[in-house]
């Protein structure tokens, strides 16, 4: 790709750094901006600029906000003592726009999976089980990708409650959702009926490890 601009082929080099998006894709953009009212752009980038800058994670589930406690996990009318496992934001937003689920949640920031260098000591599991023991969690529910590393992060963080349950004050149910979504996908790639329905009729924890699945 050959440009007469030094200005535009830096623009078009940059926005192909996104993931995604390809050289092509990244010109049509950057032609697109070009096209805008120069006060549209400024106010574009002021926006992306002003979002890297501010952006903050919740201290608690460590969600995407903009202030010490995001706004899930302030919000009092939604179930406090019913934590969402998941390993991304992308996940929360996914399961967010079911609208069928009234709980708070805890992203991971991951999975384990040693063939990528990930370990437990790089997600935020010890935060987690912190949490338990601290807070008046009733239930925790595992909504992870169907995959074998999704699974393996699922037995351990179990193995690690199920150690903690002794010292709780009061009993915790530890449930995954069902598999509606099929083996090897991703969570925030399924439909929302289809995770809907799975985080609706989740199964025990015990019963989805002793099945080998």
């Amino acid at each position: 790709m050959i440009f007469s601009s030094s200005l535009l082929e830096n623009a078009v080099n940059e926005f192909a750094k996104l993931p995604g998006i390809g050289k092509k894709t990244a010109l049509r953009l950057v032609l697109h901006l070009i096209r805008q009212d120069e006060a549209e752009v400024s106010h574009f980038s002021e926006v992306v600029a002003k979002m890297r800058s501010g952006i903050r994670f919740c201290r608690r589930c460590h969600n995407i906000s903009d202030t010490e406690l995001c706004n899930i996990c302030s919000n009092t009318l939604r179930r406090q003592e019913m934590i969402c496992v998941v390993e991304n934001i992308r996940d929360v937003i996914a399961i967010e726009s079911t609208q069928q689920f009234n709980g708070i949640y805890h992203v991971l920031g991951g999975i384990i999976s040693p063939l990528d260098g990930i370990g437990p000591q790089d997600l935020a599991i010890d935060a987690l089980i912190e949490r338990v023991g601290k807070e008046e969690t009733s239930e925790i529910i595992f909504a992870l990708s169907p995959t074998i590393q999704g699974d393996t992060t699922i037995y351990y963080i179990s193995k690690k409650l199920a150690a903690l349950q002794p010292a709780l004050p009061r009993s915790l149910k530890i449930t995954t959702i069902a598999r509606g979504i099929s083996f090897g996908g991703e969570l925030e790639y399924a439909d929302e009926m289809t995770l809907a329905k799975s985080i609706s009729n989740r199964i025990p924890v015990e019963n989805f490890i002793h099945s080998g699945n």
